[in-house]
C-alpha cells in the first residue's frame, strides 16, 4: 500500500542539537580528541534523539519526520551522495569543507537570503556523477531499526547545479550536466525504492529566485527536463518537491503540469507581502497534486496568528497538508530553554519546537486544538498592546532625517586627499577586526556572567588581552591595528545587549556553517542607544600604540540580517533607527581620537531579495542606512567597511554606493574572481582578502603574494589594501600568528617588486 502524505510535517529541523551536541562532536573530532567511530556514534545518537523529540511534538504519521541530515552542510552532503563532489571518508568530506595543510577548501557562500553558509560544488567538464545511495540508505535503515519511518531529504538536481560553479578550466556550465546528474539521482531513488522507502523530499529553492547563473525561464525548463525523467521512472519513491524561501513564477506552471505526488510552497507572511497573489495562484496547484502549505514561518521567531493562518489554509481546498515555509534550521530549538527572557515578551515567540506545535494545531483546526489557538490569541494581543514596541522619541528623531538618499560631504576625492595625513604606507596591511577568542577569555566571560568574577577583574582580563593583541600586531608589522574585540561575544549580539529595543537569548543557537553557531538577538521594538558602546575600548587600545587603531562597529543591515526582526514594521524603519544610533557612536569615537572607523556590513548581499523586481527597493534603504551612520563623519576620518561570503557582482553598484573610503571583501576562496566586477564607478580603496580564515590551513607567503599580484591586475596599487577574508575570532593564536606573519611577508615581497 502506498503511504499517504502526512497531514502535518516540517521541512527540516536544527541539526546541531538542543545542546549543540554535533558542534562538540565535530570540534572534538577535528582536534583529535575522539576518533571517527566515536564521532559517528555521537551523531547517530543525536539523530535518534531528534526523531524521538519530533514524534513527541506531534509528528506521528509515517514520513512526517524529515531526515535532514548533514555533518557539515546539506549541499555538500547531497553533492557527495550524487557524485557532484568526490569523497568517501569523513576526512575527505571535511577536507572539501575546511581544507587542510595541503588542500584549499571549496568555496563557501550564503544559502539564498539567509545567514547559513553552504559549500559550493565545483563541476568539471568530465564530471563523473557516481551515485552513493548508501549515504542515504544508512540514515533510513538506522531510523527504521529504532522504530521511525523518516523521509530522506536531498537538494534537488536543478538547485544543486544552479548553485554550483564551473571548476577552473571548465568550459561547460554546471546546468549543462543536468541529464548526467539526473541519472545519478535515479540510481539513488531506485535504491531507496528497493529498500521500501515510499517518500523522498527533493528541495528546489532555486525555482523561487532570479539567479545570476540562470534566469527563471531557464530554471523552469531545467525543472521540466529533470522531473519529467524522475517522475516517469518506474522504480522510485513518491516525490515531495519543495520550493522554500519565496514564490514560484514560471516554475509553478511546470510543477502543475508535472504533477509530482506532493509539493511544498512557501506561504509565509514575508513571501505573501512580496507576492500578494501567490496564495490564490497556488490554490490551483492543489487541484493537480497534494499541496503542503508552508504557512508557519520558519525564518522568524514570532508566535503565529493561528486564526489568520487557518483562514488561509481553508481557502486551499481539501487536498492540503500543513508545513513550515522553510527548514527550521534557521531558528533556535525551543523557547522552553530560555529562563531570562522578559516575562512580558517570552510568550510572543515560537522557536522550532513551538512552531511544530503550531503546524500540528493548524492541521487539526480550532475545535481540535483550542488551547493552542487561545495561546496564539494571547500572544498577538499582548504584543500589540505592549509599550516595548514603540518609542515616540526614537520615531521623532528618525523622522528628522532627510527623505531619500543621504550623502556624506565632501565627496570621496576630497576626503581621500584629506586622509593622506594618516600617513599610511603603500599596500597597507590590517585585519578585519576580531582576534581569537581564547579559552581563558571565554571562561572569564562565563564566570562574569555567573557573578563569579567581579566587574573590575573581568575588565582587567579584557584589558590584558587587548594589550597582548596590540603587541602581537606591532611585532608582526601590521600597519593599521585593531583591539581584537575580546569584550564581544558576537559582532551583533554585543551591540544588541547595549541597545534598547532588543532582547537576547541564553540558548537560542542557530547554525551558521559546520560547527559555527550564533545566537541571533530579537528586535522587539524601536531601537536607540542609551550610551556609548565601543569608545572606551577603542580609546584604550589607541593609547597602547603610535600606529592607527580602528574603531569597530557592526553596520545596521548586518545587525538586522543576523537578528530576528520585527514583522510589524518594515525593516527600513529599524535600519534608520540603527543608523542614527551608530552615527552617535561614530561621533564619540572621533572625539576620542579614533581616525579610522570600520562599519562592517558582511550581510549586505545576504538580505538581497531573491526576485529581481524587489531588489532596488531593498538596496535603496540598505545603502541609505549605512550612509546615515557615516553621514556626519569628518573628512579626515577614514571610514572602512567589510563584506564577505557572497556573490558581489549582483550588488556591486550598491557596494560602491556605500561611499566608504576603504572596502574589504572576501576574495581568497574565489581567487579574486569578484574583482572582475569592479569598474571605474567603484571609487574606494579595496582590501580583497588574501587568505581564508574559515579554514585552519596556514597559507604560504608565495600563495598570498600570488593573490596580491592577481588583485593588482584589477586594482591600482594606490588603492589596494592587504588583509584576511574575515575576522579571526574562530581561529587559534598559533595559526593566526603564522598566517599574519606570512601575509605581511607576502606584502613586502610584492611591494619590493613594484
Amino acid at each position: 500500500m502506498t503511504a499517504p502524505f502526512p497531514k502535518a510535517t516540517i521541512e527540516g529541523y536544527p541539526r546541531v542539537g538542543a545542546h549543540r551536541e554535533l558542534k562538540r562532536a565535530l570540534e572534538s573530532y577535528w582536534s583529535g580528541k575522539i576518533d571517527a567511530e566515536t564521532f559517528e556514534s555521537a551523531a547517530h545518537s543525536l539523530r535518534l534523539d531528534t526523531y524521538a523529540r519530533l514524534k513527541e511534538l506531534g509528528l506521528t504519521e509515517d514520513y512526517a519526520i524529515p531526515a535532514d541530515v548533514a555533518y557539515y552542510d546539506h549541499v555538500l552532503e547531497t553533492a557527495l551522495t550524487v557524485g557532484a563532489a568526490q569523497g568517501e571518508s569523513l576526512d575527505n568530506e571535511f577536507t572539501l569543507a575546511r581544507g587542510n595543510k595541503d588542500t584549499a577548501p571549496l568555496e563557501m557562500t550564503k544559502w539564498f537570503d539567509t545567514n547559513y553558509h553552504y559549500i559550493v560544488p565545483e563541476i568539471t567538464d568530465e564530471q563523473a556523477f557516481s551515485a552513493r545511495p548508501q549515504r542515504v540508505l544508512k540514515i533510513v535503515e538506522e531510523a527504521r531499526a529504532a522504530g521511525y519511518t523518516v523521509r530522506p531529504v536531498l537538494v534537488g538536481p536543478v538547485t544543486l547545479l544552479a548553485l554550483s560553479k564551473q571548476a577552473e578550466g571548465a568550459t561547460k556550465q554546471p546546468l549543462d550536466h543536468l541529464n548526467e546528474l539526473v541519472d545519478s539521482y535515479l540510481t539513488v531513488l531506485a535504491e531507496l525504492h528497493d529498500a521500501g522507502v515510499e517518500w523522498i523530499q527533493l528541495a528546489e529553492p532555486a525555482l523561487v529566485a532570479d539567479l545570476a547563473a540562470a534566469d527563471d525561464a531557464t530554471l523552469a525548463a531545467a525543472l521540466k527536463t529533470a522531473y519529467g525523467r524522475i517522475l516517469s521512472a518506474e522504480k522510485r519513491p513518491q516525490v515531495y518537491l519543495t520550493t522554500p524561501y519565496g514564490s514560484l513564477n514560471a516554475g509553478l506552471d511546470v510543477i502543475t503540469e508535472l504533477q509530482p505526488e506532493a509539493v511544498q510552497v512557501d506561504l509565509s507572511v514575508g513571501t505573501l507581502a512580496l507576492d500578494n497573489s501567490y496564495l490564490e495562484r497556488v490554490a490551483k496547484l492543489a487541484e493537480a497534486t497534494h499541496l503542503s502549505a508552508g504557512l508557519v514561518d520558519g525564518r522568524n521567531v514570532w508566535a503565529a496568528n493561528l486564526r489568520d493562518l487557518r483562514e488561509k489554509f481553508e481557502t486551499l481546498g481539501d487536498n492540503v497538508s500543513v508545513t513550515t515555509s522553510v527548514s527550521l534550521q534557521h531558528v533556535p530549538h525551543t523557547v522552553e530553554a530560555e529562563t531570562s527572557l522578559p516575562v512580558d515578551v517570552a510568550t510572543w515567540f515560537a522557536f522550532a519546537d513551538e512552531k511544530i506545535r503550531e503546524v500540528v494545531a493548524l492541521s487539526a483546526g480550532p475545535l481540535d486544538a483550542p488551547e493552542a489557538y487561545a495561546q496564539a490569541d494571547r500572544a498577538v494581543r499582548t504584543r500589540a498592546e505592549s509599550s516595548r514596541t514603540h518609542d515616540q522619541a526614537v520615531q521623532d528623531r528618525t523622522a528628522q532625517l532627510p527623505e531619500g538618499q543621504v550623502q556624506r560631504q565632501p565627496e570621496f576625492a576630497e576626503r581621500n586627499k584629506a586622509q593622506e595625513a594618516l600617513g599610511l604606507p603603500q599596500l597597507p596591511t590590517t585585519t578585519i577586526g576580531s582576534f581569537p577568542q581564547t579559552a581563558e577569555i571565554r571562561a572569564a566571560r562565563a564566570a562574569h556572567r555567573k557573578g563569579e568574577l567581579s566587574d573590575a577583574d573581568y575588565t582587567e582580563a579584557l584589558r590584558n588581552e587587548v594589550k597582548s593583541v596590540i603587541e602581537l600586531q606591532e611585532r608582526l608589522g601590521l600597519d593599521v591595528l585593531v583591539h581584537g574585540e575580546p569584550e564581544r561575544n558576537d559582532m551583533v549580539q554585543y551591540f544588541a545587549e547595549l541597545l534598547d529595543g532588543f532582547v537576547v537569548t541564553e540558548n537560542g543557537w542557530v547554525q551558521s556553517y559546520g560547527s559555527r553557531c550564533t545566537r541571533p538577538p530579537i528586535v522587539v521594538g524601536d531601537i536607540s542607544r542609551p550610551k556609548a558602546m565601543t569608545t572606551e575600548w577603542a580609546k584604550f587600545a589607541q593609547s597602547l600604540s603610535e600606529k592607527h587603531v580602528k574603531g569597530m562597529l557592526t553596520g545596521p543591515v548586518t545587525i538586522l540580517a543576523w537578528s530576528f526582526v520585527r514583522d510589524d514594521v518594515h525593516q527600513s524603519v529599524s535600519a534608520d533607527q540603527l543608523g542614527v544610533a551608530l552615527a552617535d557612536e561614530v561621533c564619540d569615537l572621533e572625539e576620542a581620537g579614533i581616525d579610522i572607523i570600520q562599519i562592517d556590513e558582511p550581510a549586505l548581499r545576504e538580505l538581497l531579495p531573491l526576485r529581481e523586481k524587489d531588489r532596488k527597493a531593498y538596496l535603496d534603504w540598505a545603502v541609505r542606512s549605512f550612509r546615515v551612520v557615516s553621514l556626519q563623519a569628518k573628512p579626515e576620518t577614514q571610514i572602512h567597511t567589510h563584506l564577505c561570503y557572497s556573490e558581489f557582482g549582483q550588488i556591486i553598484d550598491a557596494v560602491a554606493g556605500l561611499d566608504a573610503d576603504v572596502t574589504s571583501i572576501e576574495a581568497a576562496r574565489s581567487r579574486m574572481e569578484l574583482l572582475e566586477d569592479i569598474d571605474e564607478k567603484f571609487h574606494s580603496e579595496i582590501g580583497p582578502g588574501i587568505y581564508d580564515i574559515h579554514s585552519p590551513r596556514i597559507p604560504s607567503v608565495a600563495e598570498m603574494a600570488e593573490l596580491i599580484r592577481a588583485a593588482l591586475k584589477n586594482v591600482p596599487v594606490e588603492r589596494l589594501w592587504v588583509n584576511p577574508d574575515c575576522g579571526l575570532k574562530t581561529r587559534g593564536y598559533e595559526e593566526t600568528e603564522a598566517s599574519l606573519r606570512n601575509m605581511v611577508l607576502a606584502r613586502d615581497e610584492v611591494r619590493a617588486s613594484l
